[in-house]
């Protein structure tokens, strides 16, 4: 086969593999997000379209380099191709970096002794997923979060469950159970496009001598191991606007 054939080839393989990359990727988005597929199912969709799209960028950066003396003007389609195929297979590469560092937990609470208790919604069977231990777990939790602690305010409890309640529906939390004479209130986040769901426990008792209150929360997974930190900002950010109001 003549040079031009091979990389006329590489160039057609660029961006059919291209085109493959982004149907996998965003048809697993897409059909996880209206769970027509498990969450992790969509997931690895964008796994695999990732692996395809390096493919893909290799193909076409091969097939520029034979051509590198013919007018990109006139080869358009596997520039965009190629262009595609880096964004997207640059992003999957890259989650393991930004992974690097976290913990392979998925439940933070800012009690390790006695994490706050989920009672309307229900906890995951397979919590100690990739901890096995409880004691695993706070050693962990321990070391990659150790600012995250209770919350100490003047406002009385009912107040701060009202204040939190506020804020979690403006964040588009779902609410479970609310009940600010008891100090208790349940919620489901939502998670990137595919709407991964994290169940968010908050929990308020009069501090010392009855006067203002302790908030504790917790924020869990409802599947995966790691959370690549999601549910720890998740608890920092609620906590810090809700120290501030």
């Amino acid at each position: 086969m003549s040079e031009q054939g091979k990389r006329g080839r590489l160039e057609r393989a660029a961006i059919g593999l291209t085109l493959l990359a982004a149907g996998l990727a965003a048809g697993g988005l897409v059909l996880a997000r209206y769970d027509v597929l498990p969450k992790l199912t969509g997931f690895a969709g964008l796994a695999l379209g990732g692996a395809v799209a390096l493919l893909a960028l290799l193909c076409g950066l091969i097939a520029l380099w034979s051509g590198r003396g013919q007018r990109l003007a006139g080869r358009k389609a596997l520039v965009a191709a190629t262009l595609v195929a880096l964004g997207l297979g640059g992003f999957v590469a890259s989650r393991p970096l930004v992974a690097r560092g976290i913990p392979a937990i998925h439940d933070i609470s800012t009690d390790l002794a006695n994490p706050p208790e989920f009672r309307a919604l229900p906890l995951r069977a397979d919590n100690l997923a990739g901890v096995e231990t409880i004691d695993n777990w706070r050693k962990l939790h321990a070391a990659a979060y150790g600012d995250i602690a209770p919350l100490h305010s003047d406002k009385p409890v009912a107040t701060m469950l009202v204040d939190a309640r506020r804020q979690a529906e403006a964040q588009g939390w779902t609410i479970a159970a609310f009940d600010p004479n008891a100090g208790r209130m349940e919620a489901t986040a939502s998670v990137s496009f595919i709407r991964f769901q994290d169940d968010v426990v908050l929990v308020a008792q009069p501090g010392p001598q009855g006067q203002g209150s302790i908030v504790n929360m917790r924020s869990v997974s409802r599947i995966g191991i790691s959370d690549f930190g999601v549910n720890a900002k998740r608890v920092r950010d609620f906590l810090k606007v809700l120290a501030a109001h």
